[in-house]
């Protein structure tokens, strides 16, 4: 029987495996409604990203991919009301309803690097930490000989940044004050280089790195500010940690149409992107396109099918994306982002039945 880690393995070395791996992440209102469907006894708030995880849920899905994360991304979700996280960033729990409950967002709204003079002083939490990673640690040790570790720093430079100044205050240093722009860019930079470096040293099989960078129709900066801002930090630490492990392979993750990137992003060493989001960008001409030189992980789409398809419509697609981006391998299929809680369980399940063969209990 096939490992899931070289099922994956397989996928990325562009060889069709026995069935297309499959990953997926949840909300933690979506994970509370799955171990209650599962009749699992869990507790505790699930970290979609992997920190502190107990993997319960994931192995039981068949998953083949498990997700540990390090960084600024590991601060969504910490409490169910307001509160401000080790950086700084004060968050907002803004509710949400959906005909299965509420459920609940977090969203930065207090950046303290809102007034530039703050920068001076500010200083950032230590990467160095040991704690930071004893469930990296425990996630490599019980789990690494039978599943696909990846290693999470995502929010690595952009998004972390713009919670700490603002996201209309750092596009507009992208213009009028690209020196400070730089200054504060460096901030989560640095950290997540140190992390990712630290996570490869550890024995991850991927480094998942990214930020979102598109919207809908486009990016949410200039092709060109990006190539000035994160291309080449990007480039730095994706070479310093294939430098660590050169078989390391690395995703990256923008949400969005970024069609005018990607040959860039496969040329400083990106070997898989996430999450491709089909309301936003073709997958098949991604495939068609740059299949032969890029993987894919995703592909499901969490804004239509997902939550307002039928089950046969999620059968259909997951027939498709394997028929598509899964040709000749390539493709980690999953939802384009952690599973809302206004999704129907029988929708997740017709996904996880078509892709993996585990049917509901």
């Amino acid at each position: 029987m096939t490992k899931p880690r070289d099922r994956v393995a397989a996928a990325l070395d562009h060889v069709e495996p026995d069935r297309v791996p499959f990953q997926s992440t949840f909300t933690p209102e979506f994970a509370a409604r799955l171990r209650a469907d599962l009749r699992l006894d869990g507790s505790g708030t699930h970290n979609p990203h992997g920190g502190g995880n107990t993997y319960e849920l994931e192995t039981a899905l068949g998953e083949d991919i498990l997700l540990t994360s390090v960084g600024w991304a590991n601060c969504y979700y910490q409490d169910e009301r307001d509160y401000v996280d080790e950086w700084g960033v004060g968050w907002r729990v803004v509710p949400y309803t959906t005909p299965f409950g509420v459920g609940h967002y977090t969203e930065p709204w207090d950046h303290p690097l809102g007034d530039a003079a703050a920068l001076s002083s500010y200083r950032a939490p230590d990467p160095g930490r040991d704690e930071l990673y004893r469930d990296s640690a425990r996630t490599i040790r019980d789990f690494g000989d039978e599943y696909w570790i990846a290693g999470v720093t995502v929010t690595t430079i952009f998004e972390a940044a713009w919670a700490l100044r603002g996201l209309e205050q750092l596009l507009m240093d992208f213009v009028v004050d690209p020196d400070l722009a730089d200054e504060i860019l460096e901030i989560p930079y640095r950290y997540h280089l140190a992390a990712a470096r630290r996570l490869a040293r550890m024995g991850v099989d991927m480094i998942w790195l990214g930020d979102d960078v598109g919207h809908q129709t486009g990016m949410l900066m200039s092709p060109e500010h990006w190539r000035r801002f994160l291309k080449p930090r990007m480039a730095e630490l994706i070479a310093s940690v294939k430098g660590v492990n050169p078989r390391l392979k690395v995703a990256y993750h923008t949400d969005g149409c970024v069609y005018a990137i990607v040959p860039e992003l496969i040329e400083i060493g990106v070997d898989v992107l996430n999450p491709v989001q089909p309301a936003a960008m073709d997958p098949a001409r991604l495939k068609r396109e740059y299949g032969r030189r890029l993987c894919f992980w995703g592909s499901m789409d969490e804004q239509h099918t997902l939550p307002f398809g039928s089950p046969e419509d999620v059968r259909r697609e997951v027939r498709e994306r394997t028929a598509t981006l899964g040709a000749g391998g390539g493709l980690i299929l999953g939802p384009t982002h952690h599973v809302q809680l206004d999704t129907p369980l029988e929708n997740f399940w017709a996904m996880v039945e078509e892709a993996t063969g585990v049917s509901r209990p």
